[in-house]
């Protein structure tokens, strides 16, 4: 009876489901604790980029002048300044397409994107856009004063702050277009030229329809600006191109998000900007929502192509007044309008 008392009893072996059970357990608990941890650490780090302060300059506010006559005839008295305040969430960025020598930027937009409405805006500076320089065409300020200088440039010309600036030369361009396997894409005119002269060379030839572009093509398709014998398109035709192929390709690249690795590798090396890498993360993750058929609209700044400025011809002189309402439409980041005497576009006649 005794030995029966002191006989230890056996311990209950668990089953292999209830042992499977408790593992899976712990992995949750465990990945659960990642989670929040990596939730935290991004909600700490991953921030929305800055933006660029207003201009001390401040827009010119009516005020009614006080009871007192006197006050009232005396034109000494100015009217009240209204500080500029800037949209929430609204950010402005330079987008510059450099070439294969890195001189000139052929390729100049502005890009305004509404992170809270989900908007964005896209508009094209035609390369040959008159500027008070000594070489009056925009695309050359990049080559002679670098990017902060044509940021500068392109911040006067329309009266608002550029935030954030991205440039890319061609070649990225073209890798981009091929790791995505090529876009589809209707090339709106016959297109014809040959320039053994260019760096590099040029040979363009596509006829007017859709057809499915390689990398090599693509970059061919945007550097296009008039066949041989003059005929084509105006550059703002070349603009409204550039615009319609870069949402294409953006498209082809939400599409195939396991080529990840591959646009890291492209960016790295073809992509200089002064996002940071959590300000990119923060971007792409609002960007995640933008519809790109019905969130984006594109325009290019219409003028007049024929003037002469300082002995340089075919410098194009934007026309004020249809500047203005697409900068207002499109571009402003203000609780209030941009108004003309905020912008400095050059008129020669």
């Amino acid at each position: 009876m005794a030995k029966r008392l002191l006989k230890k009893k056996k311990k209950r072996r668990s089953s292999p489901l209830g042992r499977m059970f408790r593992t899976l357990y712990r992995t949750v608990v465990v990945l659960s604790a990642l989670i929040v941890v990596l939730f935290c650490a991004y909600q700490a780090l991953v921030k929305p980029p800055e933006q660029a302060a207003p201009p001390v300059a401040a827009v010119p506010q009516t005020t009614p002048a006080a009871d007192d006559p006197d006050t009232q005839e005396d034109e000494s008295v100015l009217p009240t300044p209204t500080p500029l305040v800037r949209k929430e969430g609204f950010y402005t960025f330079l987008l510059a397409a450099t070439d294969e020598g890195g001189g000139n930027t052929d390729t100049i937009m502005v890009v305004a994107y509404d992170t809270v409405n989900q908007k964005m805006g896209v508009v094209s500076i035609p390369r040959d856009t008159l500027v008070d320089r000594k070489l009056p065409k925009i695309n050359s300020v990049y080559a002679t004063e670098g990017i902060d200088g044509l940021k500068s440039v392109v911040s006067d010309l329309i009266g608002i702050p550029i935030d954030h600036y991205v440039t890319v030369n061609l070649k990225g361009f073209q890798r981009l277009v091929n790791a995505v396997d090529g876009v589809d894409f209707y090339v709106p005119c016959d297109m014809n030229y040959d320039d053994p002269t260019a760096n590099p060379p040029l040979s363009i030839h596509y006829k007017e329809g859709m057809t499915h572009l390689d990398g090599q093509e693509a970059m061919e398709v945007v550097r296009f600006r008039h066949n041989n014998d003059g005929s084509g398109y105006t550059d703002v035709g070349r603009s409204q191109t550039q615009q319609k192929l870069l949402i294409a390709v953006g498209k082809k690249v939400l599409s195939k998000p396991g080529k990840i690795a591959d646009y890291v590798d492209i960016f790295l090396k073809n992509v200089k900007t002064d996002l940071s890498a959590t300000d990119i993360i923060w971007l792409a993750t609002q960007a995640a929502s933008l519809n790109l058929d019905s969130g984006v609209s594109t325009a290019t700044l219409p003028g007049d192509g024929t003037v002469r400025y300082h002995g340089t011809s075919w410098c194009y002189q934007l026309e004020r007044e249809a500047c203005l309402e697409i900068f207002n439409d499109m571009l402003n980041p203000y609780t209030t309008e941009i108004t003309m005497d905020m912008t400095n576009m050059l008129q020669v006649s």
